[in-house]
């Protein structure tokens, strides 16, 4: 089964350790998959997006 809970900036920095500002940088710079949706102009992601995502970051050194 696969995981359809959509993540938020937040949601997402709380997986990898981070602030939600980090997060946001990365999309800023292309280092995060485009969003899987967008509500009132506020990106969303699967959990399964994200976890595909942290599975293949290079340097992530056993975080996620």
């Amino acid at each position: 089964m696969t995981d359809r809970t959509l993540w938020s900036y937040k949601d997402i920095a709380a997986h990898i350790q981070v602030q939600p500002d980090t997060i946001r940088s990365y999309r800023k710079h292309g280092m995060l998959p485009p969003p899987d949706a967008v509500e009132g102009g506020r990106p969303f992601w699967y959990a399964e997006t994200i976890h595909a995502w942290v599975a293949s970051r290079p340097g992530r050194r056993g975080r996620g």
